[in-house]
């Protein structure tokens, strides 16, 4: 018995070493002949290429280890190499060679003489695997695109655009089927068009825009457009800015005044140890600017419908107390302390006056607004907006439906008020402008209606 199993003992100690070898050679076949392929990361992805655009690849082989990356474009001809990238190998199992590669190439479509189409961008990493024949294995990433550095067409179909310094114009034009953003750029400014509701055949836009009142005059206006592969056009139409002037009111802060303003605001609004100047500058500068950014995001996304018809209603038995674009310079005890601008017209009738909704819409905003107090906000369509401040008491809600003459309010003195009145102001697209052009019928028969007048008759042919 004995005997018997020390035989078996020395068969096994005979043939251990082979089966070790052949468990190492059975290991290193699966370690060259690994099958796990390299793989690759490419950034950006973009839909369209319109011009010069630099892309980073970045390709990884955690196992044998990166033999060769290759990127090239192609159309209908033969493939355009553009990086080509070959790896030596290094030590065992080429342990030191490199397992990882990041690089930056540019596509630029004019250089490679690339047509107007679909383009394939291809990359192709290979690895030091011994498999199919020795090439290793291989990862293709293809990543197909449209070539398009044609420019999109806009033209302007409105012959005549008078707008003043701090007021407002009206433009109808024309563009290509391959536009996606347009509208008109006056310096960085950008009011964005509308598309005609009833244009079946599209390509007719409306763009109601301003020109601000700090703007200078020699300020050039552009209509602008975009496709989606980012190429742009600017083309200067036919108009003309004329002069505004706007007055200046000196305006003296005595303290009781101070205390009188200061006491209408929340105590968190202010920085503890503040002054009572330096309160009410925060008032003035601070709470202004936040109020501004609050009535620019309301006016982001306009309705596209045309929602206002007729000249817009001043209201009723009301003395004018200041005017848009008023350039307020404030004194304490002699000395200048801040300087602001107003923009709208302050009306002011009896204590807590009914306030009438000065055209058909839809109401956007109805809540305390710092500096104007309670206020309300009227969404008019296609980028129009009215804004009714210091009110005492707001009789509507966001989105309630609005018509002409309808009682929104009463006025009051809530906010940055030193009396009761109504605060009202226009926005296009935002930007605050001239109500008065707007309460007048021949401005917006000659500088509105006429040029609307104008779609009806590019449809019907």
């Amino acid at each position: 018995m004995e005997k018997s199993r020390f035989k078996r003992s020395k068969v096994i100690i005979t043939l251990l070493p082979t089966f070790i070898i052949f468990i190492l050679f059975i290991w290193f076949l699966i370690t060259i002949f690994e099958g796990e392929k390299p793989r690759a990361q490419l950034k950006p992805l973009p839909d369209y290429v319109s011009k010069s655009i630099d892309f980073n690849v970045t390709v990884s082989d955690l196992k044998m280890g990166l033999r060769k990356v290759k990127v090239s474009v192609k159309q209908d001809g033969p493939a355009i190499s553009i990086l080509k990238k070959n790896f030596s190998y290094e030590g065992l199992f080429n342990k030191r060679g490199i397992h990882k590669f990041e690089d930056e190439f540019t596509l630029d479509p004019k250089k490679l003489n690339l047509v107007q189409g679909q383009v394939n961008l291809i990359i192709e990493i290979y690895d030091f695997s011994k498999r199919r024949g020795g090439d290793g294995n291989l990862t293709i990433i293809e990543h197909k695109m449209i070539v398009d550095t044609i420019p999109p067409s806009i033209s302007a179909v409105s012959r005549s655009h008078n707008v003043n310094i701090g007021g407002s114009g009206l433009i109808i034009y024309r563009i290509s089927t391959d536009t996606c953003e347009s509208g008109v750029l006056v310096n960085d400014l950008l009011f964005p068009g509308i598309p005609v509701m009833n244009d079946s055949q599209g390509g007719i836009c409306i763009c109601y825009f301003a020109f601000p009142y700090d703007f200078k005059k020699d300020t050039i206006l552009y209509l602008w457009a975009k496709d989606r592969a980012d190429n742009e056009t600017k083309k200067v139409f036919f108009y003309h800015i004329g002069q505004k002037r706007f007055r200046t009111d000196k305006i003296m802060i005595s303290d009781r005044l101070l205390d009188n303003i200061i006491s209408s605001f929340p105590p968190d609004i202010f920085e503890l140890g503040n002054s009572k100047i330096e309160k009410y500058l925060a008032i003035n500068r601070k709470l202004r600017k936040e109020n501004y950014a609050v009535l620019k995001e309301l006016c982001k996304s306009p309705t596209e419908e045309k929602l206002w018809d007729g000249p817009w209603l001043r209201m009723k038995n009301a003395a004018t107390m200041a005017q848009f674009g008023d350039q307020r310079i404030y004194y304490y005890k002699g000395r200048l302390i801040d300087k602001a601008v107003h923009m709208g017209v302050d009306l002011a009738s009896l204590a807590r006056a009914p306030v009438q909704a000065a055209n058909t819409g839809r109401v956007i905003f109805a809540q305390d607004l710092g500096i104007y107090g309670q206020a309300v906000v009227i969404e008019h369509g296609q980028g129009l907006y009215t804004m009714y401040g210091h009110l005492s008491s707001i009789d509507v809600t966001v989105g309630q439906s609005i018509t002409k003459g309808d009682i929104i309010g009463a006025t009051g003195k809530t906010g940055l008020a030193t009396g009761d009145h109504l605060h009202f102001g226009f926005m296009v697209h935002g930007v605050a402008v001239n109500p008065i052009e707007w309460w007048d019928s021949h401005w917006i028969k000659d500088n509105i209606y006429r040029k609307l007048n104008l779609i009806d008759k590019i449809i019907e042919k």
